[in-house]
């Protein structure tokens, strides 16, 4: 390697290491919004609409980064809580940001804790095509009970047989002379997935993993 080309390798190294190939995750936010009530903190969830993808999941309130719209994941979170419950960036005291998560599903999610005003919560303008309801929890009964426990495995899939029966190969594996063993589906990675239930209700996958890291800092 010329001198030359170490020092541009170097001038080029990132001062704060980010995710390898966040490019190719759905890079989104998530808002933890904190309401007092009664001298106790509460947690506000909302359940998304049916007719939505993921319909009928409890879930922060959040979504995807918008490029050219969002400088910031702080500024993604405020967004989507403000176009899905109505509540503005004024009533709004964002607190910090939790350890970033990089979900088996593909994406990446940036969660950030924060206050909301009572009143700001009391006036929300809820948009029901895609929240179906909000549900405010104490936050004591997340450190009252534990979450259920259960697993899911994950494969990769070098193909799958389509509706017609046929084989539709999305890794050409005896093509590039690779072995045999990834001609069929391989690595079986098995997830811990966390489930809450709370008066009838069911909160699991990306949101009880984030639910678990906030117990953790509490």
């Amino acid at each position: 390697m010329k001198k030359e080309n170490l020092k541009k390798l170097i001038s080029n190294l990132p001062k704060h290491p980010n995710i390898l190939g966040r490019e190719r995750f759905f890079n989104s936010a998530v808002l933890i919004p904190l309401i007092k009530i009664k001298g106790e903190y509460h947690l506000l969830f909302q359940k998304r609409a049916a007719n939505i993808r993921q319909g009928g999941d409890i879930c922060f309130p959040g979504g995807g980064f918008e490029i050219g719209v969002d400088k910031s994941f702080k500024d993604t979170a405020l967004r989507e809580t403000f176009e899905e419950l109505g509540i503005k960036k004024k009533d709004i005291k964002v607190l910090g940001q939790l350890d970033t998560y990089v979900a088996p599903i593909g994406a990446i999610i940036e969660s950030f804790v924060a206050k909301v005003k009572k009143k700001a919560y009391k006036n929300m303008n809820v948009d029901f095509n895609e929240v179906e309801k909000t549900l405010l929890i104490p936050l004591s009964f997340f450190k009252e009970h534990d979450a259920q426990e259960y697993t899911l495995a994950q494969e990769i899939q070098p193909y799958k047989i389509n509706e017609n029966g046929e084989k539709e190969i999305f890794f050409p594996v005896e093509e590039l002379g690779l072995p045999d063993a990834y001609k069929k589906p391989w690595g079986n990675k098995r997830h811990k997935v966390w489930v809450y239930k709370y008066e009838g209700d069911v909160i699991w996958g990306i949101t009880s993993v984030i639910i678990k890291d906030l117990l953790e800092k509490y």
